[in-house]
């Protein structure tokens, strides 16, 4: 083997150096993008615990407007035909968050909280008149 042949096989592989160089910097990387994904990944837990938390409101005001009294319990929103609410957000947690109602004839209170540490900034309810409250 000749002396160009030696040069052009030792440089075939990466030196210890530059792999070190390489990992750095996907380390960096992953330290500004992981928490920034965290981030993104709660505010969108917190945007539909809300929206869910609207739409509630929206099927109790619209059930009392017809009925002149909010209904008894949640079920009463999905057992209708047609139903006021298409989904049950008070069967187990939904998108992050456990859902919580206190309703009388009168008046309404229904409380989203997240359903683990990490999930949501911290609970939202909406109360009589959809009034959207961040806690």
């Amino acid at each position: 083997m000749n002396r160009l042949e030696k040069m052009i096989k030792k440089d075939e592989a990466f030196s210890l150096v530059e792999m070190m160089i390489v990992v750095l910097v996907i380390a960096l990387l992953a330290t500004i993008a992981i928490p920034n994904l965290l981030r993104a990944r709660v505010e969108a837990h917190d945007a539909s615990a809300k929206a869910a938390l609207k739409s509630i409101a929206t099927a109790l005001e619209t059930y009392a407007t017809v009925n002149n009294e909010y209904p008894p319990d949640t079920t009463s929103l999905l057992s209708v035909s047609p139903p006021y609410l298409h989904i049950d957000y008070f069967a187990g947690p939904y998108n992050g968050f456990t859902f919580t109602s206190n309703i009388t004839p009168s008046t309404y209170t229904i409380v989203a909280y997240p359903a683990s540490q990490g999930l949501g900034s911290g609970s939202f309810s909406i109360s009589t008149g959809a009034v959207l409250v961040e806690n």
